[in-house]
């Protein structure tokens, strides 16, 4: 790739991008304008969102029509439009009454939505529970949705669809457009429809690996390309573009961008063997150099931080061993229709991997996804693990880009043996085969994200307001509790530290958190289990003189607010985590139970709002 085309290919890339989010924005914005049933009590979304996958594939196949009669710049435009609009219409239809995005504020999505609140309430590297910290989680999807938030004055939890939705939307795009630049228009258009339609089924739920996630199969071509010093797609502007990519991708997802160094390290090591030259050794080294460059722009503040003395625990993010992480995933062998195009993809990487490109990239990707899979289940010896089930959607994403290569060099091939008239009309037949596959899969998405769709509409959002009308949780009292909290404290959310159990307050309202929701989530600089001794210690007080005592003696910001709720023999309770790794399940709930007299003193403000116990520490004056 010489340096005019890879100008060219950002030019279209920038171009992409704008087709993107002006199609994505207005599609939200129509599709909030109606008042759409329930999800989960109608099937009018389902249908709508078919129509829309149906009408978005139909333009997908018109561009391609387009293309081989010579139309480029219309056919470009119309693949852009459908793509992205395929994308959007597929995830913002069945969440149209909602205001959540899919897992709506429950486990992980509580967290994520907690990031994505503090960093709309600030620009600037924070941890999003524990004050004073820097960054943990790599902090590029969650700042930009904080910047996009601020921008145009929404709340951090309400920008968490559509931005999710946009930047998921963007990927899609991008990874047509890079595909486009390697291989043939149509075929980049096949391969990015079918993993498109991969990603968005079982990687959308968590936005920000989904974006590396549809970005990885044209990555690791052109990375294989780069190494090899290949005419096409290799050279210099492959080596940088790889590098570059994978220092963005350490600012969005950690373990994604440890896979690819991973898969990167293999494909150099067996260069080397395969040449006996050490160059490309030497061209993973300059991607290495951009790629930590670029990562330390997020990772920075919190290294500068452990290297200057602040205690940090392990941390115990990598402690989760679910039973999907026990064993290896085929997903070639599955009885469905995505279960046959991997089969395809695999057959296809085992005929061609050593003939041609893409094929040898794929292949060797796929193969680290198992390498890796089997040495997370190894490091459990040494107490941890290397989360490979987070690995399973990006296997199926690519064996479906196998697999739409592998379908459509196999259709070409049969209509080779033929006379021309039959053999343009079996490459006919494979096209109305793949339209009706594609549209089959495309339809059956909203039921494979059922569960995560309907959770949607049964979480409380931050209005108070079930999306299902139903009677709302707990959660419809926060917004009294954050009016009582900044009159009684007079403070900005951002100054205070709330210690509570209900961390979904901390999701809606940028407060900081006297601790985390598990140590899995938690700060590494935080001291998680010595936090959660201080808790355990206080429900060994009888009276608020030792409780302040404790309270100020404390190493970190002591919380001045404690949302609690109510427990037997007069006492206030906290129902927090501890992690019992290697057990499944990894946490162990555990109940704190204070004394009430702890805070029956005039120096805390204690109210009841709904079923829960609010305690302020008065200002001192």
């Amino acid at each position: 790739m010489k340096v005019n085309s890879a100008l060219a290919v950002i030019g279209q890339m920038v171009a992409a991008v704008v087709v993107a989010v002006v199609i994505a924005v207005i599609s939200l914005v129509e599709i909030s304008r109606v008042q759409w049933p329930a999800y989960n009590s109608s099937n009018q979304l389902h249908a709508l969102t078919t129509v829309g996958q149906f009408g978005c594939l139909a333009v997908v196949l018109v561009s391609g029509l387009a293309w081989r009669r010579g139309w480029r710049a219309l056919a470009r435009g119309a693949a852009l439009v459908s793509l992205s609009a395929f994308a959007v219409v597929t995830l913002a239809m069945p969440l149209g009454a909602t205001k959540l995005y899919l897992f709506g504020i429950s486990v992980d999505q509580q967290f994520r939505t907690e990031y994505l609140t503090r960093l709309t309430d600030t620009a600037g590297p924070h941890d999003m529970t524990y004050y004073g910290l820097p960054p943990f989680y790599p902090p590029g999807w969650f700042w930009i949705g904080g910047r996009l938030a601020t921008l145009t004055g929404t709340p951090g939890w309400e920008i968490f669809k559509p931005w999710a939705i946009i930047s998921i939307t963007i990927a899609v795009v991008l990874a047509f457009v890079l595909w486009a630049s390697m291989i043939r228009f149509e075929y980049a258009l096949i391969v990015s429809t079918a993993t498109t339609a991969a990603t968005l089924a079982y990687s959308a739920t968590e936005p920000y690996a989904a974006i590396i996630a549809v970005l990885l199969p044209p990555v690791f071509v052109l990375a294989w390309s780069g190494l090899r010093g290949a005419a096409r797609g290799g050279g210099r502007a492959a080596v940088i573009g790889v590098g570059v990519f994978l220092g963005v991708a350490a600012l969005f997802y950690t373990l994604l961008t440890a896979y690819a160094a991973f898969t990167l390290t293999i494909m150099a090591v067996v260069l080397v063997v395969a040449r006996r030259r050490l160059e490309p050794l030497l061209r993973l080294a300059v991607i290495a150099v951009i790629a930590c460059a670029i990562a330390l722009v997020g990772w920075g503040p919190y290294l500068v931080a452990a290297l200057n003395g602040h205690p940090a625990g392990s941390g115990t993010a990598q402690h989760y061993l679910p039973a999907a992480a026990a064993r290896l995933e085929f997903p070639m062998v599955h009885f469905t229709l995505l279960g046959a195009l991997c089969m395809v993809g695999t057959l296809w990487l085992v005929v061609r991997a050593r003939s041609s490109t893409r094929a040898g990239a794929l292949a060797v990707a796929v193969l680290a996804v198992y390498a890796w899979s089997l040495l997370s289940m190894l490091t459990t010896l040494v107490g941890t693990t290397l989360l490979s089930f987070r690995l399973q959607p990006t296997l199926t994403i690519l064996l479906t880009a196998a697999g739409a290569f592998g379908f459509i060099e196999a259709t070409l091939a049969i209509a080779r043996r033929y006379a021309p008239g039959t053999g343009r009309r079996i490459v006919t037949a494979a096209a109305a085969l793949g339209a009706i596959g594609a549209l089959t899969f495309s339809q059956d998405i909203p039921d494979v994200l059922r569960s995560d769709i309907v959770v949607a509409y049964t979480d409380t959002d931050g209005t108070g307001q079930r999306a299902d009308r139903r009677p709302p949780g707990a959660e419809q009292y926060y917004r009294e509790i954050d009016t009582k909290i900044r009159e009684a404290t007079g403070l900005p959310r951002n100054e205070t530290v709330v210690l509570t159990a209900d961390y979904s307050f901390l999701s809606y309202y940028p407060y900081y958190g006297f601790q985390g929701l598990t140590s899995h989530y938690a700060n590494p600089l935080a001291q998680f289990d010595m936090r959660g001794a201080a808790i355990e210690s206080w429900a060994t007080l009888t009276n608020a003189d030792q409780f302040i005592a404790s309270l100020d003696k404390l190493p970190w910001k002591p919380p001045r607010v404690f949302l609690m709720r109510r427990g037997a023999n007069d006492t206030y309770t906290l129902r927090l985590a501890a992690d019992v790794y290697p057990n499944q399940p990894n946490v162990r709930r555990y109940q704190v139970e204070l004394n009430s007299a702890l805070f029956a003193d005039p120096r805390f403000d204690v109210s009841t709002v709904g079923p829960f116990v609010l305690a302020i520490r008065k200002p001192t004056s």
